[in-house]
């Protein structure tokens, strides 16, 4: 390639440094110039970008989900006086102190409801909470009730919470045909698309911080392992789950026919 570069650029040489030649050998001369570009172009590299027709517009990156300090809160009833509750309120509780034990930070906000006749004690939330291992602050803080004799005990605490970066239901434009043919035919996803899966994807996330890196290995179960090799050395199956010979739809029924 190169040896046949050089005699092109020879060529060209030549014919730029001969005297005025004729009408029949200035094509060649030129054809020679052309060839000697293209050659020289076909030696570099040319960066290509693949275009897709379809607009790289995702709905993850308009609403985005965010980690930030968000508002964990509860609701329970309690006797008006005494603050007593029951057995549903007291599982509210303990998962309520579960969540302050992983993500919470700061302080307990209890809020009982103020009545004319005074507001409930808070002294059994209180120890509830310090038997199920929350040992933070609390704050007593009473809430007017209103005219509703028997309101929910409040409770809230700030802590690592997953959600979207911005509101839903926003359309900046119609989708019909009143905004105009270019934004129209332009073949892009509406602005609220995807919207509600989001906020709803980041509701549901059990731990926030899994959305930032997974949790560490669990240390390998050395009875299931040990289990396995024994059954093996055997010649047994070291599987931990087998198929049995009785069919899916016979589960549940008895030799009869009839359900167990």
């Amino acid at each position: 390639m190169r040896n046949k570069l050089r005699r092109h650029l020879k060529r060209l040489m030549a014919c730029s440094a001969s005297p005025p030649i004729q009408r029949a050998r200035a094509l060649p001369c030129q054809l020679l110039s052309s060839g000697v570009v293209l050659a020289l172009a076909g030696c570099g590299t040319t960066n290509r970008m693949a275009v897709s027709s379809i607009p790289q517009d995702d709905y993850q990156v308009r609403h985005p989900i965010v980690l930030d300090e968000m508002p964990y809160r509860l609701q329970i009833l309690v006797e008006p006086v005494s603050g007593r509750f029951d057995g549903r309120s007291a599982a509210r509780l303990r998962e309520f102190a579960i969540l302050y034990r992983k993500f919470g930070r700061g302080p307990i906000v209890i809020m009982p409801p103020d009545t004319p006749s005074g507001f409930p004690s808070v002294e059994p939330v209180r120890h509830a909470l310090y038997r199920a291992g929350v040992h933070a602050g609390m704050i007593v803080a009473p809430y007017p009730a209103g005219p509703n004799p028997i309101a929910p005990m409040r409770l809230r605490f700030s802590g690592l919470k997953a959600t979207v970066g911005d509101r839903c239901g926003q359309w900046p434009r119609d989708l019909g045909i009143g905004s105009g043919p270019a934004e129209d035919w332009s073949n892009k996803p509406y602005w609220n698309f995807g919207c509600a899966y989001q906020t709803a994807f980041a509701a549901q996330v059990a731990d926030p911080r899994d959305l930032v890196s997974p949790q560490a290995e669990a240390p390998a179960d050395t009875d299931m392992r040990t289990r396995a090799i024994d059954n093996r050395r055997k010649a047994l199956d070291p599987s931990t789950w087998r198929m049995t010979s009785q069919s899916i739809s016979g589960v549940g029924a008895t030799a009869e026919g009839g359900q167990q």
